[in-house]
């Protein structure tokens, strides 16, 4: 469906980079389920940090499906254009560069969405990362600095005039966070200003809206982040809406089960048991969360602290719901 340098992705659905999240048992979930397109967890460009276990995981990269992307997050041309490439040494065959993050701890460091308000700083990191690598390179920001700075536009055609391959666009300023609704006129006109590939992002939790931001935009596709939190599988309804105009049936229990304990064995052979089991807790949450009457069974899980235990768990909670779903049939 689109194009970012040699790597032809095949659908219009990509995984937004999101910190303690898109982690590579998850990634490779989300490309089962539909994503077209995934890309890691940021990792800091500053290499003398990268000994750290968190760091450790985020570099990981083996087994994983091509092409494999990789964020990195800085504010010093000269670092990260050298973890670029130690980044392609290690296996990314795409660099995608962290201008959206708007957590305070990223912007505090003039990284992330901070560096949105000063343009210069932007170009020198962007030539440095192109010129630093032979892999295209990708970019993320917001729309602007603030509502009275959406400099998107200009950040985007300076991206295109260094050679960035595609972009993807947070459809709120840094000022706003998460706050508010995310707006697409902005993306819509950034798609107007540039010929690489836009990736419209923000709020995007339904095949329809999908759609609608689609059309609205005339993004070559969207990110989406936090709706696929407890619910990869929405990759795959995205696409069968788009392909069809139809919704595709939600999973059934027993294959949310599947794919929930599925998803816990990876995280607990990824990580070991220790960091595994600690993961595993965030992730159980967000799949139960639409559950109204989960609210006990998290708080037990929580208190588990053995890998076969919290599979033994989740087993057993889903095969309470599947036979209350067979009486009530």
């Amino acid at each position: 469906m689109f194009q970012i340098g040699p790597y032809h992705i095949n659908n219009q659905v990509v995984l937004a980079p999101m910190a303690g999240v898109t982690d590579q048992p998850f990634r490779q979930l989300c490309r089962r389920l539909g994503a077209g397109l995934v890309v890691s967890e940021m990792v800091t460009s500053d290499s003398r940090l990268w000994n750290s276990r968190k760091s450790q995981t985020r570099l990981n990269h083996s087994g994983e499906a091509e092409p494999r992307s990789v964020q990195i997050a800085g504010g010093d041309p000269e670092m990260m254009a050298t973890a670029a490439r130690m980044n392609v040494e290690r296996g990314a065959q795409i660099i995608d560069i962290n201008m959206g993050c708007p957590a305070k701890k990223v912007c505090k460091k003039a990284a992330g969405s901070a560096l949105l308000k000063d343009e210069p700083l932007v170009k020198d990191i962007l030539t440095a990362v192109t010129d630093a690598v032979d892999v295209p390179v990708t970019l993320k920001i917001r729309t602007g600095w603030s509502t009275d700075h959406r400099n998107g536009i200009t950040i985007a055609r300076m991206a295109e005039d260094t050679g960035i391959a595609a972009l993807a666009v947070h459809g709120r300023t840094r000022a706003c966070g998460y706050s508010g609704d995310a707006e697409y006129d902005t993306i819509a006109a950034i798609v107007d200003a540039v010929s690489i590939p836009v990736f419209a992002n923000g709020d995007i939790d339904e095949p329809i809206k999908a759609k609608r931001v689609l059309e609205h935009t005339g993004a070559a596709a969207v990110m989406i982040g936090r709706a696929a939190q407890g619910r990869p599988w929405i990759f795959r309804e995205i696409n069968h809406f788009l392909n069809t105009g139809e919704y595709l049936t939600p999973p059934p229990v027993h294959e949310i089960r599947d794919i929930l304990c599925a998803h816990l064995n990876e995280l607990h052979r990824f990580y070991g048991d220790f960091m595994g089991l600690r993961i595993a807790r965030k992730h159980v949450g967000w799949y139960l969360k639409t559950h109204t009457d989960s609210g006990d069974f998290r708080k037990m899980f929580n208190q588990i602290d053995n890998a076969q235990e919290q599979q033994t768990s989740v087993r057993n909670y889903f095969e309470q719901l599947i036979t209350k779903e067979d009486e009530a049939a």
